[in-house]
């Protein structure tokens, strides 16, 4: 059971406190005393919220549409809870803080919440926290919860396994041709959008991204365009047998071209995920993974402790070249596991 202030804490937070929820994320970013047992204590309360993710390289204007978004649910009536992911600064280890400038006016919204967050040395896009954060945020009654990933490229694959929905941002110059190309953002995409489309390039661009999606599920001619330009067979923006058609959306974030389509699509991969029972399928993974690093964290500070109570003896004969690393953690990890055994 959690203690008295880790109680009033989670009580705070569902009752849709900003302050709590401020306290919550800080508490469970910097991996504070009661964090787990806060999570804990909300995690009935989860699945209201769509958690969509919003990905991408450098530069596709990721933060500007993800305001724009936000902006458009707040005028259909949403609350919104946005968890930017900012490089770690290299002086303090927290947030550059970057998004949420970019977002000020957004900050003073009653229905909006804006978070921050330092990757702290993260490959995948997001930062360590991010995923539990978004659990608070859920907790508080949000009914969307926005993330918005480093911008890192290839390494951002993190988000398909924290988010309901994944958009994937590209513009139309800087050899985003070629990025959509590759494996791992056709797959993390439930949908491609073009941003900056005012842009020479971006019409060739969606061309680019529907002929390698038709020529990945086997279907190249659907999308070739005739010596006339045309277009042969535009690949469907719903389902088809089934599966769902990844949508290649243009947007103009800046002035909020497209940003209406963009949320109708969002809205109709929703519907479909819940209709074919794919949504409760993701969320029963994402919590699966979820006590996976849980434990993995547990163990980690088991691990760390052994080492910092490792024999001087042995430290000894790994500066002297007498024991190998390999030999060494494994001797450690025999040690470890004999002390857990009863009456170790």
């Amino acid at each position: 059971m959690p203690d008295a202030g880790v109680a009033d804490l989670a009580e705070s937070i569902a009752a849709g406190e900003r302050r709590a929820l401020a306290r919550g994320i800080s508490l469970v970013e910097d991996e504070g005393p009661g964090f787990e047992e806060l999570l804990d204590a909300l995690h009935g309360r989860l699945g209201a919220a769509r958690r969509i993710g919003i990905t991408g390289p450098p530069g596709a204007g990721k933060s500007t549409l993800t305001a724009a978004l936000v902006r458009h649910h707040v005028e259909e009536g949403l609350t919104v809870g946005v968890i930017a992911v900012d490089p770690t600064s290299p002086f303090t280890g927290g947030a550059l803080l970057g998004d949420r400038i970019r977002m000020t006016e957004l900050a003073t919204e009653p229905g909006v919440f804006i978070r921050s967050m330092a990757s702290r040395g993260s490959v995948g896009g997001l930062a360590t926290a991010t995923r539990e954060a978004a659990d608070l945020m859920d907790a508080a009654g949000y009914d969307r919860v926005l993330l918005e990933t480093l911008g890192v490229g290839q390494s951002e694959l993190d988000i398909a396994a924290s988010a309901d929905t994944t958009a994937v941002v590209l513009v139309p110059e800087s050899g985003d041709g070629i990025q959509a190309m590759k494996a791992g953002l056709m797959e993390v995409a439930d949908l491609f959008v073009v941003n900056k489309a005012d842009r020479p390039g971006a019409d060739r661009l969606e061309s680019e991204i529907r002929v390698m999606m038709a020529i990945r599920g086997g279907n190249a001619l659907e999308a070739i365009r005739s010596h006339h330009g045309a277009r042969i067979d535009r690949p469907a923006d719903t389902e088809d047998a089934g599966e769902w058609a990844k949508p290649v959306l243009q947007t103009v974030a800046s002035d909020g071209r497209g940003v209406e389509e963009l949320a109708a699509a969002l809205d109709r991969h929703f519907e479909w995920l819940n209709g074919t029972g794919r949504l409760e399928r993701r969320r029963a993974d994402r919590r699966l993974r979820r006590a996976r690093d849980a434990l993995l964290r547990l163990a980690g500070g088991d691990v760390s402790r052994v080492w910092q109570n490792a024999p001087s003896q042995l430290s000894d004969r790994l500066r002297s070249n007498e024991l190998s690393p390999y030999a060494a953690a494994r001797e450690l990890y025999e040690s470890w596991r004999i002390a857990l055994r009863p009456g170790g």
